[in-house]
């Protein structure tokens, strides 16, 4: 019994115009998703770039509801920041995977470090170029010891409270080593976590080469042969290669009224804008200075 054939064979074989061939037989689409920027849950209405489930949610639905979708690309440069963010963007990434059975690829730009990573980690494949810097699994905590200037300039620090425990790292405070026993307690848990969603993704690709888990960071190549990523190249090398006929197309999150005003003219709303926005712009230049980027 010869085979009934589909409406796209039949739209190939007859002579008809090519927008109604396009239209017959639908090009393949892979959605692409950039990530860039601090990951941080903390963000002004003029802050740039950062990354959290808040405002990346929105791309990431689209992305994954993208007709004809035949793969999901994240473009991810991102120095790290916030686990718990890096977490949940990462959690509702495979979440999304798994409800519409899609192939979710990571492609490493300058940076995917730290959080940077474990995004990159959410995908079935990484993919990074040679001169990518690769890993930082590792968790950091910094902070400020401003106790001698406020002596200096003979300051009285005025804090009240209740529980013991309650000002712990005061940085107006002098340090206390019980307190810093309890930091590195809470940082060992995190990298913990973090190295247990490295190994739950990436399971024996990973080399014995070297201990990755030491917060090192490697170039793309190096992390090729430490097995941090499945291959070396670019956004479209790669899709050209593997979907041929396929179409790009990337995805930006909804923003609001006021995000898009403020975004395009650049203009605070006020003092109480500018200097949170200020402070923030210095932390994200800090966590990229930390990788020479």
């Amino acid at each position: 019994m010869t085979p009934v054939p589909t409406v796209q064979q039949l739209a190939a074989r007859l002579p008809l115009p090519q927008p109604v061939k396009e239209l017959l037989s639908p090009k393949q689409r892979v959605a692409v998703v950039r990530l860039q920027g601090v990951i941080t849950a903390h963000a002004s209405p003029l802050a740039r770039g950062a990354i959290n489930l808040a405002a990346v949610e929105s791309a990431l639905e689209k992305a994954f509801a993208t007709k004809d979708l035949a793969a999901v690309a994240l473009v991810v440069n991102s120095p790290g920041g916030s686990p718990t963010q890096s977490g949940l963007v990462a959690d509702r990434i495979r979440q999304l995977a798994d409800e519409k059975n899609v192939p979710v690829l990571a492609f490493c730009e300058d940076l995917a470090a730290s959080g940077g990573y474990w995004l990159a980690c959410a995908a079935d494949e990484i993919i990074a170029h040679p001169t990518s810097l690769v890993g930082s699994i590792g968790v950091v905590s910094g902070g400020f010891g401003l106790d001698g200037l406020i002596g200096r300039y003979d300051i009285t620090r005025r804090l009240h409270t209740t529980g013991e425990s309650k000002a712990r790292l005061d940085p107006f405070l002098p340090e206390k080593e019980e307190d810093v026993t309890w930091l590195r307690g809470e940082l060992e848990e995190l990298h913990r976590l973090f190295v247990s969603w490295v190994t739950e993704r990436r399971g024996a690709r990973l080399t014995s080469e070297s201990d990755v888990f030491t917060g090192e960071v490697w170039t793309g190549s190096r992390a090729h042969g430490l097995g941090l990523v499945d291959e070396l190249g670019t956004l479209h090398g790669v899709i050209k290669a593997r979907f041929p006929d396929a179409e790009l197309t990337t995805v930006q999150p909804r923003t609001s009224l006021l995000a898009r005003l403020t975004g395009a003219t650049g203009v605070s709303t006020g003092v109480a804008d500018a200097v949170p926005a200020v402070l923030e712009t210095l932390e994200r230049r800090a966590a990229w200075a930390r990788f020479g980027r």
